[in-house]
């Protein structure tokens, strides 16, 4: 099998419990070489999925790729400038990263 294409979940938790936001996404992956190569889009055109999407890119971009068999596999996500459209490499790094935003009020 040289590719896969179908509908996915991306989902950024904030620990083990708590999953802050998930969205639908279509994705093609291949393979390339040793490894792979992941690209997508949401499939809802609403701003707020967008916005909510974008917002959790900015914090943080390794989410957790969930797929409709329930498999997973944690990516960092490379999205365009509207943040509709992406690009997915597998994540590497350690388990747990600290995260620091504020908000100005």
């Amino acid at each position: 099998m040289d590719s896969v294409e179908g509908r996915a979940w991306l989902e950024w938790w904030a620990n083990s419990s708590t999953l802050l936001g998930s969205v639908e996404v279509a994705v093609v992956i291949t393979t390339s070489g040793a490894g792979w190569d992941a690209h997508g889009c949401l499939t809802s055109a609403n701003d707020e999925d967008r916005e909510g999407f974008a917002f959790l890119c900015d914090l943080d971009p390794v989410f957790l790729l969930r797929f409709e068999d329930e498999s997973t596999v944690a990516v960092t996500v490379r999205p365009t400038g509207e943040h509709r459209r992406f690009t997915l490499t597998e994540y590497t790094g350690p388990a747990w990263r600290s995260i620091e935003h504020h908000i100005d009020l």
